[in-house]
């Protein structure tokens, strides 16, 4: 995991005079300890509990090797490790102020659980022994077992008792995190262990021989079994859920779906898996299943699911109560994570093959054999002659064809003041317009976007939701990308909800301060609408007056001035738009100064209501809890 910083990094602050070879206190073998192991930044909000390690990285690693990077929250400065491992694969820190840090955290760390991501969190605590606390602050900072407050949503925690405990603990937990599946681990450094003084230092684990285990395989036979029963089967369909931004394992991807003509389902809660544009893709991604996908799924007759989020979930949208008619075969390791706390599990799935094997190294696997047929539109039902794209082509054509799409009845709403607003679909369109000679990276896309407003065809065109449903999460999340992309040739871009821009908008200071260049088109209709939807629900169901949906709901008078919040960052802000026209010359403004190094945010004035078929919005206002 070794990713040395170079010049296309986030601009550093340089200590002066630093101490670099006569490492003397605990704290400076644990922050050694860190670099070992190849951390490469570490997302924090100050704290005392951790200050000797502070000091360790500053005036003993010079700032280098992990460098800080300041946060304005620690919500953000999880979400800001979680976008950077969505982008990269990789895994970086994120250190948190005792108990209380770890509570602001708790959110974005049940986030990163969800999205199986791979992170290191450093916590820390006031002095374990109460002789050594100072009055009244080390005592409330000061957890008998502190890590658990999210045991229940990490992969491992410790609290080593000696530094040279500390040191294997942390080697111990980044082999943790990156071993499939992966998932956050927390480590808790007592502040008294920090600060002791050194009589030698102890020697460092051997990193190179702690290194995570290969992918595990099945066996071969149970490959070609799978292989024999997909060439047999007359409609097989790839449900591709969980897998990585390879390129290489993308073209395994395609080259699979192309050798067996298997129909595509792929999924917006997750990062980009399949080209969406290919014949073979089944229908529009969404959080859920479009109706063209549940006609194919319905119809198939073998189902691969490749680490597919709740695919008990996603067969009965198909099936209902009915028993699957379709063979299954399941490939995920995710059960080795799943506990009784959160249910994040979902539905136990029928299988008739089950696999623990990550997606990547069974598709590997499964590929090998004769070369890809050719697809004809005769196995592309619904996409006409469409001709396969390029794989790792990135851009978008304009005016990107998408379906026509009905959005929700907005009849009863209060008017807005200044007009309706765009509609989500010239949203899409103008970003389309405006990134079509740019490598974009999307980062975020709101509950109502469609997914055939903006079609996918590299694994880094989009990265996926932020896993657990906690809002607040987008801004600190594409700043991570941003990091994790700089230097890269692609511009992250997020498309978010007013809500989730509110939540989490002092991560843009960071992105701002440390040179992080990033787009933020801000879909702003004024109400944590999602909810709407469900007092709508609700009214109809009793009976009650849907009129009254609204209150309790919208964010309006005083109407918030997004563009002032963001410029209050560091930020470039622009708007607030409200017209196609103005829309466009925001966006080319935006992205001329995200080619300079600059963060520039667009507050657009989106019409209320979901740009989505109406049975999915239906499905998303009685299944979906967040706010958005």
């Amino acid at each position: 995991m070794n990713d040395s910083r170079t010049n296309a990094g986030p601009a550093a602050e340089t200590p002066v005079d630093v101490d670099v070879d006569r490492p003397a206190w605990g704290s400076d073998a644990i922050a050694q300890m860190l670099r070992e192991l190849g951390i490469p930044y570490l997302a924090l909000n100050p704290g005392a509990s951790y200050r000797g390690l502070h000091d360790s990285l500053v005036n003993h690693l010079g700032n280098e090797r992990p460098q800080m990077l300041l946060c304005l929250h620690e919500e953000t400065a999880v979400s800001i490790a979680q976008g950077y491992a969505k982008a990269s694969g990789r895994m970086m820190g994120a250190v948190l102020h005792s108990n209380v840090g770890l509570m602001h955290a708790t959110m974005s760390i049940f986030n990163a659980w969800c999205d199986r991501v791979p992170m290191l969190i450093v916590g820390a605590t006031g002095p374990v022994d109460a002789v050594k606390r100072r009055p009244w602050i080390d005592w409330i900072h000061t957890a008998a077992d502190q890590g658990a407050l999210i045991r229940d949503y990490t992969k491992w925690d410790d609290q080593p008792a000696s530094v040279s405990a500390a040191l294997e603990s942390l080697a111990r937990a980044a082999q943790l995190a990156r071993t499939a599946p992966m998932a956050p681990v927390y480590v808790n450094l007592d502040a008294a262990l920090q600060e002791a003084p050194l009589a030698a230092m102890p020697p460092l684990p051997d990193v190179c021989r702690l290194a995570p285990p290969g992918p595990a395989r099945p066996d071969q036979s149970v490959v070609d079994d799978i292989a024999r029963r997909l060439g047999a089967a007359q409609r097989p369909v790839i449900l591709m859920g969980r897998v990585s931004r390879s390129e290489h394992a993308w073209e395994q991807r395609v080259r699979l779906a192309e050798r067996f003509r298997a129909r595509v389902i792929t999924d917006l809660k997750l990062a980009a898996a399949f080209p969406t544009d290919h014949p073979l893709h089944a229908a529009p991604p969404g959080a859920f299943l479009a109706p063209e996908a549940v006609a194919v799924l319905r119809d198939a007759d073998l189902v691969l699911a490749l680490d597919w989020v709740d695919l008990a979930g996603t067969l009965k949208q198909a099936w209902g109560d009915a028993a699957v008619a379709s063979t299954v075969i399941n490939v995920s390791l995710d059960a080795t994570l799943h506990r009784g706390w959160s249910k994040d599990h979902f539905g136990l799935p029928p299988a008739d093959v089950y696999v623990a094997c990550a997606p990547d190294t069974f598709v590997a696997l499964l590929a090998k054999g004769r070369e890809p047929r050719d697809v004809d539109a005769s196995h592309a039902e619904g996409n006409g002659d469409a001709k396969i794209p390029r794989v790792g082509a990135s851009r978008p054509p304009a005016g990107a064809a998408r379906s026509t799409v009905a959005t929700s009845d907005v009849s009863m709403r209060p008017p807005l003041r200044d007009g309706d607003g765009l509609t989500l679909a010239q949203l899409a369109d103008a970003v389309n317009a405006a990134t079509l000679d740019i490598d974009v990276c999307v980062t975020r896309l709101p509950l109502g976007w469609h997914g055939a407003y903006r079609p996918f065809r590299h694994p880094l065109d989009y990265i996926g939701l932020e896993g657990g449903g906690g809002v607040g999460a987008g801004p600190g999340i594409t700043v991570g990308a941003a990091l994790a992309l700089k230097g890269s040739g692609r511009l992250p871009l997020a498309i978010l909800g007013d809500g989730d821009f509110l939540m989490g908008v002092t991560a843009l200071w960071t992105a701002a301060h440390y040179r992080l260049p990033c787009v933020f088109v801000v879909a702003n209709n004024r109400s944590f609408y999602n909810d709407e939807l469900h007092q709508e629900r609700v009214a109809k169901t009793r009976g009650r007056p849907v009129q009254n949906k609204w209150i309790g709901q919208r964010i309006d008078d005083p109407d918030i001035d997004l563009a002032a919040m963001a410029r209050a960052q560091g930020a470039h802000g622009m708007g607030p738009v409200d017209s196609v026209d103005r829309l466009q010359k925001a966006l080319a403004e935006a992205l001329r100064l995200a080619a300079e190094g600059a963060v520039a945010v667009i507050d657009a004035r989106v019409s209320p209501g979901y740009g989505a078929d109406p049975s999915a919005v239906a499905s998303a206002a009685a299944t979906h809890r967040g706010r958005g």
